[in-house]
């Protein structure tokens, strides 16, 4: 079920925090996951197809010193996410972090959108976040611990070739909210939304680069510090969404 193994455990396993990452093998997932192991972090991430990747960053964190285990995981599935949230349980004893990142995303005109697309985006973007933080709840609610949500600057302006996409983060970030009153005051639930993320050079990026008061894209970095702000900042924030674009949805 998982790759990857925790390396030997502190003296004692709970002086450092545990937390939880979905989606965290590659790209902004696997920086956040790092982030949070950089931080002193036990760290599990969860992956469903890039099981070769989950294991390398995986191994990456352990090298930093901290517990780090890779989990196979599709956050449409119950089952699975009962199985992932057990498996991290059993290597760490806690969670006091978690981080909804996996998500998909596609572009489809509207009036061209199916049912199918339109679910299919909606069970991974707004229904997986709501399954894994319900599992983890009991566990989160011990250790008095937090919730960072992997919104979008698409859920709160529309990009017309998007809707789906834009739609289903826009429900993820009234999601947050609603968790934020509904799991206080034991955990806190926060929202971060990026912008536009340059991951390789080309004429989109030089685009919304332009198109940004700072005058370049967020990188995964960025991203990676707000939630590291939300999941190491004080417990009494909650309920926010902080989008991280450099202005553009201004």
């Amino acid at each position: 079920m998982f790759s990857g193994s925790p390396s030997e455990p502190p003296s004692n396993p709970h002086a450092r925090k545990r937390a939880l990452v979905t989606g965290g093998a590659r790209r902004v997932g696997r920086e956040l996951a790092v982030a949070l192991a950089r931080a002193g972090m036990d760290v599990a991430i969860t992956f469903r197809e890039s099981s070769s990747e989950a294991a390398g960053t995986a191994t990456a964190m352990q090298a930093l010193g901290v517990r780090s285990i890779a989990l196979e995981m599709d956050v449409r599935s119950e089952a699975s996410v009962r199985s992932a949230v057990a498996a991290t349980l059993e290597a760490f004893g806690g969670i006091d972090v978690l981080v909804n990142n996996a998500a998909v995303f596609e572009s489809v005109s509207l009036s061209d959108i199916t049912v199918g697309q339109w679910d299919a985006v909606f069970e991974t973007n707004t229904r997986g976040p709501f399954l894994v933080a319900r599992e983890a709840l009991p566990h989160l609610k011990a250790a008095r611990g937090r919730i960072v949500n992997l919104g979008s600057l698409g859920g709160s302006h529309p990009w017309a070739t998007h809707a789906h996409y834009c739609s289903s983060k826009a429900a993820l970030h009234m999601l947050t909210q609603t968790m934020a009153k509904s799991f206080a005051p034991e955990v806190s639930v926060n929202c971060v939304a990026p912008g536009y993320i340059k991951f390789e050079a080309g004429k989109e990026a030089q685009h919304f680069a332009a198109k940004t008061p700072m005058r370049r894209n967020a990188s995964a970095g960025d991203v990676a510090a707000a939630v590291l702000f939300f999941a190491t900042g004080p417990h009494f924030i909650t309920g926010q969404i902080l989008t991280v674009d450099g202005g553009l949805g201004l």
